[in-house]
């Protein structure tokens, strides 16, 4: 049998090289006849399958440039500035001095008929609000209200033929999702980042009273706050509002707040001039195993009360300070922004059963909830 096969490949051996020579050709000519067909449907208007352009196209015109200007005036000097002292040694008196402080930001047109979504610290206490469109058209823009409690103002801008931002589904994002920010960063023009959300519920970063921040990667820089951080299908997810930077750069570490937050809260203003909370007037500390097991305590999961404002809700209703909170309204609260949250969530007058744990003993004290001051 071998002698036989060998003497097959002996005498047929100068057709079979033959035949693979001819087959790599074949396969070089139909790899670069299928590329050149590529290349002509790309050629032909044909998008490539990776790209986000149609979700840009979507919500940048939505995004716009906001430019502020700040007056200020230099401080009283009772020496030069007194009229009386300044008759007696023959001083003429100064020219009022002031200069004009310039800050940027973005915001979002969030409706036809004019209301943008914005950070609060981008147009805090300027004199001078411009919104300009990426279509190019400008205006002054009047300051509906403010949220500091969330970093978050609405203002509104006298233009017709304007279409608002596609509003994204509350809690349809998940961390791993590819994001897009759009902004002004550096005033350099309306530019586009790409990154993932790489977290939820973000809290406890000191940047405002009330925080639930989505973080992303897509680079924000000085200028993108109060832009939109929308989906792949161009959806506003949320409003760029900080960053988390040594340097004043992008690190990746960005945050924006949940669409459906600053919709809520865009509402309230729209609808009575402000931002309503509820309030308890209390302070609370997170309560975990270690602090339980040095406390002594039966449970490890709650808010400790660490201060109590006397003649506020929470007092009237007999909370006191050391008492663990596990529950509100049946609700069980494992972190103090949580607590923060539900309380704020609920109308000042309503009643809420505050189930806590006083000397490892469970009690229930009904609450009345009031309103949450401003200076809070």
């Amino acid at each position: 049998m071998y002698i036989k096969t060998k003497q097959f490949f002996i005498t047929y051996w100068p057709g079979l090289l033959a035949f693979i020579v001819f087959g790599w050709f074949l396969l070089q000519f139909n790899v670069q006849n299928n590329k050149k067909k590529l290349s002509l449907k790309y050629s032909q208007g044909q998008k490539p399958v990776i790209s986000y352009g149609d979700a840009v196209d979507k919500a940048s015109p939505a995004v716009v440039n906001i430019f502020t200007k700040t007056v200020i005036k230099n401080k009283y000097n009772p020496l030069l500035d007194d009229p009386a002292l300044q008759r007696f040694f023959g001083i003429l008196p100064p020219k009022e001095k002031k200069r004009i402080k310039n800050s940027l930001g973005a915001g979002v047109l969030v409706s036809n008929e004019g209301y943008i979504l914005t950070s609060n610290h981008v147009i805090a206490n300027a004199d001078e609000i411009e919104v300009i469109l990426q279509d190019g058209r400008s205006t002054l823009a009047t300051v509906m209200g403010t949220d500091p409690g969330s970093d978050l103002a609405v203002l509104w801008i006298p233009l017709k033929n304007l279409t608002g931002i596609t509003i994204g589904k509350a809690n349809r994002f998940r961390t791993g999702d590819v994001v897009l920010a759009i902004g002004n960063p550096y005033g350099v023009g309306q530019t586009v980042t790409l990154g993932i959300i790489s977290g939820i519920g973000r809290h406890h970063l000191g940047i405002a009273n009330f925080e639930n921040f989505i973080q992303t990667d897509a680079a924000i820089n000085p200028g993108n706050s109060g832009g939109a951080l929308v989906n792949t299908a161009g959806e506003l997810i949320g409003i760029n509002t900080a960053i988390f930077s040594e340097t004043g750069g992008s690190h990746g570490i960005g945050f924006a707040i949940p669409v459906d937050l600053a919709m809520g809260i865009m509402s309230q203003i729209i609808q009575q001039g402000r931002v309503i909370r509820g309030w308890l007037g209390i302070t609370a500390d997170e309560l975990d195993k270690l602090k339980a097991k040095r406390l002594k305590l039966s449970v490890n999961t709650g808010v400790v009360v660490s201060s109590v404002l006397e003649g506020g809700p929470a007092f009237k209703a007999g909370i006191k300070v050391g008492d663990i909170i596990t529950q509100i309204n049946k609700k069980h609260p494992t972190h103090s922004f949580k607590v923060l949250n539900l309380i704020a969530n609920t109308r000042p007058g309503e009643k809420i059963i505050v189930g806590l744990y006083r000397k490892n003993q469970f009690i229930e004290l009904v609450a009345i909830i009031g309103e949450r001051p401003k200076q809070y």
